[in-house]
């Protein structure tokens, strides 16, 4: 296969987003919902606020009463009641005279504005205080003023939140304040991963000559659960169709969405799991012009998506990031499937091959403009310069020299307050 036939990386991306769909719903308690993608509109069954309530502690009154009202003249009202939060009033406002009122109680009938106790004569108040017969208040309001009145933020029958909104802390604030104790979502992607290769050790087992420790199997079990996915970790199969079928077998009795592999879709005498998918499913691609990252198989192993990563930790992480995650988060049902992005200046030279290029780097803020430094050596088994990075910079494909000082996009990991 000749370099010019090896695939962009976009038409990967496009190959394997058009080989995953939107998972169905599920209905789940409201807590559990919090980061997922909502299955349904969400109707609102109450108002909210459901009644007209004080937005302040105060005195409900009539605002013509205070008609010219100040601190050098205050308005003189008689006190003819108290209500506090969670209880309802039993007296009527009549002019000239005030309720004494908590935030989030009912506004007692009869009164069209609250005055905030600030404003009044009696700037201190607690349980002992008692109630007093008569107030004065140094300045005026307009009607409405202070009260909350019912419908302002939602209505009964208003669509709050679409199909396709994704649920965080504030959504589920709003939910729960109108009743909504469960919802339904779309159902989190069970992906199967599988690391292959007769080198590889469990973590918690010693080193031995000429082996190493399954990290990978670890890293994309993390990438999973950062995406709200649900990892189903297959262990190690050694370089054997055999051993490689078994442990797919196993993935389909536990009913995954999406299959996960490292290692294994070379060119090598032992890189077995293009075999298998040839013979029990079927192989899309699986060489992309990328950096790290080149060799990638997609397909399906028995009608499951099958996505098959390099096996050096850098490559299988990147490759993860392009191509796995955006699947996932569309299996998820979100429609933004990749990270967010900043234009950077270099303050490095980069050196690449012509291919797309994935280059680990610091993002700094500077100024009015973002800045990016390469956090190290840049080949792919340095798992060390992903960590010190937050952020990828894209060389795009045809560029193989990029001077300091120009502009790459950045695919942000995280913004650290350190930097930023």
């Amino acid at each position: 296969m000749s370099e010019a036939e090896y695939l962009t990386v976009q038409e990967a991306l496009t190959a394997v987003l058009a080989g995953v769909s939107v998972l169905p719903a599920e209905r789940v308690a409201l807590l559990d919902a919090l980061g997922r993608v909502l299955a349904e509109d969400v109707v609102a069954r109450d108002s909210l606020p459901p009644f007209a309530n004080s937005s302040m502690d105060g005195y409900a009154l009539i605002a013509a009463d205070l008609e010219g009202a100040s601190k050098q003249s205050p308005a003189m009202l008689r006190v003819v009641g108290d209500v506090a939060a969670g209880a309802l009033p039993d007296v009527i406002v009549e002019p000239g005279t005030a309720v004494r009122i908590m935030t989030g109680a009912p506004v007692p009938p009869g009164a069209d504005a609250v005055v905030p106790v600030e404003d009044t004569n009696e700037a201190w108040r607690d349980r002992e205080r008692p109630l007093p017969n008569q107030i004065q208040v140094t300045r005026t309001v307009k009607p409405g003023d202070y009260i909350r009145y019912p419908g302002e933020d939602i209505e009964v029958g208003q669509v709050i939140l679409e199909q396709g909104h994704i649920l965080r802390p504030q959504e589920v604030g709003v939910l729960a304040s109108l009743g909504t104790s469960e919802v339904s979502v779309i159902r989190p992607p069970r992906v199967a991963i599988l690391a292959t290769g007769d080198e590889l050790l469990p973590v918690d087992e010693p080193l031995r000559p000429g082996k190493i420790r399954n990290s990978n199997g670890y890293t994309q079990a993390a990438q999973i659960m950062a995406l709200g996915a649900i990892p189903i970790q297959l262990g190690i199969a050694e370089d054997t169709e055999t051993a490689v079928r078994q442990k797919l077998e196993a993935g389909l009795e536990a009913n995954v969405d999406l299959f996960i592999s490292s290692a294994g879709v070379s060119v090598g005498a032992y890189d077995v799991v293009k075999a298998v998918l040839e013979q029990e499913g079927n192989v899309g691609f699986w060489r992309v012009r990328m950096r790290p990252g080149k060799p990638l198989a997609y397909g399906t192993y028995h009608g499951i998506p099958y996505l098959g990563l390099p096996g050096n930790p850098v490559s299988a992480m990147v490759s993860f990031e392009r191509f796995a995650r955006a699947a996932i988060r569309k299996m998820a049902g979100h429609t933004q499937l990749d990270r967010p992005t900043v234009s950077v200046t270099v303050q490095d030279e980069i050196r690449s091959d012509g291919r797309e290029s994935y280059i680990r780097a610091v993002v700094m803020r500077q100024a009015n403009r973002y800045e990016a430094k390469l956090t190290g050596d840049q080949g792919s088994h340095i798992m060390t310069s992903l960590v010190k990075a937050n952020a990828l910079l894209i060389v795009p494909e045809g560029v193989k020299y990029v001077p300091v000082g120009d502009q790459l996009t950045a695919w942000m990991f995280d913004w650290p307050e350190t930097v930023f």
